[in-house]
């Protein structure tokens, strides 16, 4: 499957860069990186033994090819580079709202696979989301994030953008979460530097638990819930009409209508 060619080598290829240096998935000279912004990481790797920004007879040696340019420009980014590809070059593609119909007009010939990561790819710590119709894009889209993801198989490709909402966003709705508790502790009293360093710790050690104790996430809300205490107080308050459960579902239920309205699918 090497050659590794990276279209973009920003947040999300950057961070893909750094997780498989850090588990050892792949050689740094068996990654190939097209990107017109030098970076710490693109730098990097460049040290490592990374071929950066080569000429068009080294692109054509990968035989597997991460599309990891923003949505908005990967036609502009990959239209001069489809026609360098070897022939059995296998496409995956990390663009959200990006269809496969939509790749296989610029990568024809080639089998292509979705995948909607996390950044956390960065500490091997990363979840994706992963969608092909063929088995080899499939198995390929596997072997690039399996050593720096939990990886989830999808079956159609609509539910990308439901995937796209409930992981590849979320993890900017929990740092958000986090601002606003830091903030409400702060306007209960506690001095900044005490509200950063509870609220951050709490939810560290929260996912931990979630992570390691196999329990639910409902079992483990209500271990932590005393009947008619504080914890229930503020869940009242949380789960009342209007409140997290109908926010989290409008939340999503927006995610998702934009990934599609992206991909041209209103």
């Amino acid at each position: 499957m090497t050659p590794i060619l990276l279209l973009g080598a920003g947040r999300m290829g950057g961070a893909m860069i750094e997780g498989w240096g850090r588990v050892g998935a792949f050689e740094p000279s068996a990654l190939i990186v097209r990107e017109p912004q030098a970076n710490p990481t693109v730098l990097g790797a460049q040290s490592a033994g990374a071929r950066i920004n080569p000429t068009d007879e080294v692109l054509g040696q990968a035989f597997t090819v991460l599309m990891a340019v923003k949505p908005q420009v990967w036609r502009a980014a990959t239209a001069p580079v489809a026609p360098l590809l070897h022939p059995n070059a296998v496409i995956v593609s990390i663009a959200a709202g990006v269809p496969i119909r939509d790749l296989a007009q610029v990568f024809a010939g080639h089998p292509i696979a979705r995948v909607i990561p996390t950044t956390a790819v960065a500490i091997a710590k990363g979840v994706a989301s992963i969608y092909a119709e063929d088995p080899a894009a499939r198995a390929r889209a596997h072997a690039l994030f399996d050593p720096v993801a939990v990886g989830v198989d999808l079956e159609d490709e609509g539910l990308i953008d439901v995937a796209t909402a409930v992981s590849g966003s979320a993890p900017a709705y929990w740092y958000a979460l986090i601002e606003a508790l830091e903030a409400a502790g702060e306007a209960q009293g506690l001095p900044p530097e005490a509200a950063r360093a509870l609220v951050r710790a709490t939810m560290i050690s929260a996912g931990a638990l979630l992570e390691h104790s196999g329990e639910e996430p409902a079992e483990l809300r209500r271990q932590v819930t005393s009947p008619g205490g504080t914890t229930q107080a503020a869940l009242e308050v949380l789960n009342a009409e209007g409140g997290f459960p109908r926010l989290a579902a409008e939340a999503v239920a927006a995610a998702v209508r934009r990934a599609r309205e992206l991909a041209g699918n209103p």
